[in-house]
């Protein structure tokens, strides 16, 4: 019995080793030589409940290459950021894009900074009607 349970234990610890978590490596892409200028496409007529992603350069096995844009389900509660490409430090960093919690509301304001939906200097708070920017 004693050797049983010496296998079972070893077992159950060779099992444990498979299935530890390891973090994901850094979806990171720094280039030196900066992406070619967008490409123009024909957006085609919008879908309701989807969002247009835009198409991009991503850089695969040393050269630039062209993703189409294509229609995501929307997300209710976040906005879709397109990836872009930025210059720092004389290198270019791919900057994916992505959901994000954004515009709660619907109101145009991102919800960080959603003191002053209208616009009119009037506190939401204070404000009598929040919403509407040609009251007089």
């Amino acid at each position: 019995m004693n050797k049983l349970h010496k296998v079972l234990i070893a077992t159950l610890l060779a099992g444990s080793f498979g299935s530890i978590a390891v973090p994901a490596a850094a979806d990171t892409v720094i280039i030196r030589e900066a992406p070619p200028p967008p490409r123009a496409e024909r957006i085609p007529r919008p879908r309701h409940g989807h969002v247009w992603a835009p198409g991009h350069w991503e850089y695969r096995h040393g050269r630039y290459v062209w993703t189409r844009g294509t229609w995501l389900r929307e997300r209710h509660g976040y906005a879709y950021n397109a990836p872009t490409w930025v210059e720092r430090d004389g290198h270019w960093v791919m900057e994916r894009g992505g959901w994000r919690r954004g515009d709660r509301d619907g109101d145009g304001v991102p919800n960080r900074r959603d003191h002053d939906r209208d616009g009119d200097g009037v506190p939401n708070r204070m404000d009598a009607r929040p919403n509407n920017p040609n009251r007089s």
